[in-house]
């Protein structure tokens, strides 16, 4: 019986125009359990989808797991201590990527360029822009807030395969790095998961749902170990091989509504 629904968003939720169609919000409006967004993006670029959901009061995962809020409330998270920041950053710079520091609903990039324009792009967010040394000492004298929740590498793939691998030779124990496409690397504080931080969060406001009664939709490798764990994992029709490999159920592609598909489908049987 199915008594949460959580979901990834991009790539598996949104639609070809990167919203929610009519037909997924229809079916998920017919839902009355929770609806959980969980999504690498930061809090403010997940707020409008949570509004057109009407789930506004809902708690969300933000940064792959890193953090969990309900409303303003930090329910759980995981940072990165200000050393490994720093030495993140000039591997970035060295390479001649595009570094970008997020700390909660913070987003600070060194200039608009292409990349930073695409995310404003995908994720109606507008980052602060300022030199990365001005970002690197707020961040320093503002530790006492926590470290960031997310640094992300944008470049050339050349250059990005270069610095993955200096990232991960000299600090791979420290963080957790994630290529998510070609030409972008996600880092997150050791130990971020996606499913780590839906147990928490069933743990501290859902403690009579159990991991065995979630539906959880996914398409990349961030989502594996959670469509693996839950009682309903669903992959999309463009997931990764693995991702399907570890889901115990295939729904449709993500431009062809497939989560709205696989809830019409099943969601009525399994409540």
């Amino acid at each position: 019986m199915i008594q949460l629904f959580a979901t990834d968003i991009d790539g598996t939720l949104l639609d070809k125009n990167r919203f929610l169609s009519d037909r997924t919000r229809h079916e998920l409006g017919k839902l009355d359990i929770p609806k959980i967004l969980i999504s690498a993006r930061m809090p403010q670029a997940m707020y409008y989808l949570q509004e057109a959901l009407h789930i506004l009061e809902s708690p969300m995962i933000c940064y792959n797991g890193a953090l969990v809020l309900h409303k303003k409330e930090v329910l759980y998270e995981l940072t990165i201590p200000f050393e490994e920041i720093s030495a993140l950053t000039r591997i970035g710079q060295e390479s001649g990527l595009h570094v970008a520091l997020y700390r909660n609903t913070e987003w600070f990039v060194p200039v608009m360029d292409q990349w930073a324009l695409r995310e404003e792009h995908n994720t109606r967010v507008s980052p602060a822009i300022q030199d990365t040394s001005v970002t690197l000492d707020y961040l320093e004298q503002t530790k006492d807030l926590g470290g960031a929740h997310k640094i992300m590498f944008m470049g050339e793939e050349f250059a990005m395969d270069t610095a993955f691998a200096k990232a991960e030779q000299l600090l791979g124990p420290k963080v957790h790095l994630y290529r998510s496409k070609s030409t972008y690397t996600e880092i997150t504080p050791k130990g971020t998961s996606k499913e780590v931080a839906l147990r928490k969060l069933l743990e501290l406001k859902f403690p009579e749902i159990e991991m065995k009664h979630v539906a959880a939709f996914g398409d990349n490798y961030n989502d594996t170990d959670m469509l693996a764990a839950v009682g309903y994992g669903v992959a999309v029709e463009n997931a990764r091989e693995v991702v399907k490999k570890a889901a115990g159920y295939l729904t449709a592609y993500h431009k062809e509504d497939g989560v709205a598909q696989w809830l019409e489908q099943n969601a009525q049987k399994n409540a």
